[in-house]
């Protein structure tokens, strides 16, 4: 019995395949996958206006003074005295607690001016800004200034000068009160290396003071702000005696512009010419004018690239909905980016040079060439055995490879294009030289053929297992519903009878690997 059903199980499926359909006109294909990365080359590390800091250590070699290196990045700038002593750094903001602590006694002023003493160790203070004084748990006015002893005070790390503790709005602020130049202490060392000549460290020393000053928030309770907002500043652990020293032999020193510090930006590396601020900020700056750096060519990323760049980054950081198919570049007079047309299927964004140099994590806006590496595939997954065309495109970038991942090698496919049969998922990339360009993951799709003779459906399914269950999905005004199941043999046959004439076709489910299989559709009569 069993032998027979085998029997014309097989008659029905030859039957099946062998027997004219009647197929509805085939929906639109899914749209192409594409993966692209742009490849950008480029000169300089930073915004490129002021002072090159490269620059600094190449004239600082020839035996220029830190004077001659300020005036020479700071046209017309003027050494004077600074006009402040001390400032307030943001340390902490909007936590929920703070923690004080001294190796020593120190002391805690509320907003009256009474001084309660604290023994040494932690002082952990809440939004009610409660301190236990006198053995107890007393809520004291806020802001508190929390007093150093004969050690400086610590709140992630330790810090000179005074810490002030306020709360708004049940959070916490902490306000570091310090000395200039103690200040600037824990601020060079993270600007410029301190193994660098001792007037190169000074020119910084300068540029860095000035820079504080001229930054000084207004309306706000603080000065400055720790971090790359401000200057990044950290504490007696950022310190280092070689630009210690340079700052005590400069201190109280500012560039000054009609008697005002001047805002000395500074940068890494120029890439051979420093920028005017006219050309970044629309607006002319008498001491930021565009100068010869001719030591920029000291530093490791004077020229820098190829790097790429995945195009799903600049999306990203550009805040686009959909790909990035091109970008078209505008310069200003220094050859910088000075805008960008950022062109997708639905339209075209225009951001800035600095926008782009964000969004895409390069070092400048000198970018002196800009190239792409691109794949691109039929939507959906391809077919098992069946061919599939992957189509390379490479674009202002030579020697571009297209490569597939067999057995974990990436193997060189020839040409740029290739027509490839799967037999399981795969992965490809297009390369030049040492540049990875964009990865493109392939799933593939069981091979699922459905035939019909009268209501008698049968087919096959490659290359899943026997047992694979079988959908038999019929087309409605709703979709695709399922009417019935069946069940692939040893050879990946399958057969079932459907109760009424209608559109069909077979799916498998996702499994051993492979993606969803569907079947052509079939109308039944």
């Amino acid at each position: 019995m069993q032998r027979t059903l085998l029997t014309l199980t097989a008659l029905a499926l030859a039957l099946a395949l062998s027997a004219p359909a009647s197929p509805r006109a085939p929906a639109p294909g899914p749209a192409l996958v594409t993966a692209t990365t742009f490849v950008a080359s480029g000169r300089g590390w930073g915004h490129g206006v002021g002072m090159s800091q490269y620059g600094a250590l190449g004239f600082a070699n020839k035996g220029w003074t830190y004077d001659q290196i300020l005036a020479h990045f700071y046209s017309g700038g003027e050494l004077g005295p600074s006009p402040v002593a001390r400032v307030r750094v943001l340390v902490a903001e909007a936590r929920p607690s703070v923690t004080v602590s001294s190796t020593v006694p120190f002391r805690v002023r509320d907003v009256f001016g009474k001084i309660y003493p604290l023994p040494a160790g932690d002082v952990v203070v809440g939004p009610k800004l409660r301190v236990t004084v006198n053995g107890a748990l007393t809520e004291l006015a806020g802001p508190i200034l929390f007093m150093p002893g004969s050690s400086p005070l610590a709140l992630d790390r330790a810090y000179r000068g005074q810490i002030e503790v306020g709360a708004t709005a049940q959070k916490l602020s902490a306000i570091n009160i310090v000395g200039l130049e103690q200040y600037l202490a824990g601020v060079v060392p993270q600007e410029m290396p301190s193994a660098w000549p001792e007037e190169a460290l000074k020119a910084q020393a300068v540029a860095a003071r000035s820079y504080a000053l001229a930054h000084r928030l207004g309306g706000k309770g603080f000065d400055l702000y720790a971090d790359v907002r401000s200057q990044v500043y950290g504490g007696i652990r950022g310190e280092h005696p070689r630009t210690t020293a340079a700052i005590q032999a400069t201190a109280g020193e500012v560039l000054l512009w009609e008697g005002k510090p001047i805002d000395a930006l500074f940068h890494s590396t120029s890439g051979g010419t420093t920028l005017d601020a006219v050309e970044v900020f629309g607006k002319a700056v008498p001491y930021l004018v565009a100068v010869d750096d001719p030591h920029s060519a000291l530093s490791p990323v004077h020229r820098w690239g190829p790097t790429p760049v995945a195009e799903a980054t600049i999306r990203k950081g550009l805040k686009l909905r959909a790909p990035v198919t091109a970008l078209k570049l505008t310069r200003g007079p220094s050859g910088r980016v000075t805008s960008v047309q950022a062109m997708t299927a639905s339209g075209t964004t225009k951001v800035s040079g600095a926008t782009l140099r964000t969004a895409a994590g390069l070092r400048s806006t000198w970018i002196t060439a800009l190239g792409s590496l691109s794949l691109a595939r039929p939507g959906g997954p391809a077919v098992y055995g069946k061919a599939l065309a992957v189509t390379g495109k490479a674009q202002g970038v030579k020697g571009a490879v297209l490569s597939q991942r067999i057995d974990g090698v990436w193997q060189q496919l020839p040409g740029l294009s290739a027509k490839v049969k799967l037999l399981a998922p795969a992965s490809f990339r297009i390369s030049a030289g040492q540049v990875a360009g964009p990865l493109l993951k392939v799933p593939v799709a069981p091979l699922v053929r459905l035939g019909a003779a009268a209501r008698n459906l049968s087919g096959t399914v490659k290359p899943l297992a026997a047992g694979t269950t079988v959908e038999l999905q019929q087309l409605s005004d709703g979709g695709w519903s399922t009417l019935l199941e069946a069940i692939s043999d040893e050879e990946g046959r399958f057969a079932a009878v459907v109760p009424e004439p209608g559109v069909y076709r077979a799916r498998t489910a996702p499994a051993q690997g492979f993606a969803e299989g569907l079947s052509g559709h079939l109308e039944v009569q």
